[in-house]
């Protein structure tokens, strides 16, 4: 190697180590970042999904959702005994940050919901958390319905794989079937969208 090509090479190397110290500060600094979620100790080292709503044509929707189990309250429930209902579950837990963000929209939904009198139930599942600290995560945000005790996580596979990681939010057309859902945080007006869109199929 001549002296000039290796001045060359000592100069691109001395230029690419500021280039990739950036780069890795970047991403470091980064506070959706997976390592800033998780070095950040409030249990985010997790992707939450991005509010993606999926509307699936009743032509194209799979068999009913199999579903029941004891609340958080120790009371039975199950998606069969609400047939002919439109029934809006939603995937929570008390340690998920996007959960709490969306838990003012989901009950002012409910709620307008219920003062409509639509046929529309509304149930909680709240996965993979502590009882307890479920009972009083939803106490807090004054939740108007209950949740289902999913301790283990086994209700999820119930879903059919559309509901990968709280929060998620599904809406079940009368038989069961899955007929909407939004990944991540839900707004009151798009639930209430797709609930009324649930309800006026013929």
């Amino acid at each position: 190697m001549s002296h000039r090509t290796s001045r060359m090479a000592r100069a691109s190397a001395t230029l690419a180590i500021p280039v990739l110290a950036l780069s890795l500060a970047a991403c470091s600094q980064d506070p959706n970042s997976i390592a800033a979620q998780a070095k950040s100790g409030n249990r985010q080292g997790y992707i939450s999904g991005d509010g993606t709503v999926e509307a699936i044509p009743v032509a194209q929707r799979n068999k009913p959702v199999v579903l029941s189990g004891k609340t958080l309250d120790d009371q039975s429930w199950s998606v069969a005994a609400q047939a002919g209902k439109v029934v809006v579950l939603n995937v929570w837990a008390s340690w998920c940050p996007p959960c709490e963000k969306e838990a003012p929209e989901l009950k002012d939904a409910a709620e307008k919901v219920a003062a409509a009198s639509k046929p529309v139930v509304f149930m909680g599942i709240n996965t993979r958390d502590n009882p307890d600290s479920g009972r009083a995560t939803a106490k807090r945000q004054g939740i108007p319905y209950p949740s289902l005790d999913d301790q283990d996580g086994r209700m999820i596979l119930a879903l059919q794989g559309k509901a990968p990681t709280p929060p998620v939010t599904l809406v079940l057309d009368p038989t069961g079937r899955i007929a909407a859902r939004v990944v991540g945080e839900v707004t009151s007006s798009t639930l209430t969208g797709l609930v009324d869109d649930v309800l006026a199929e013929k």
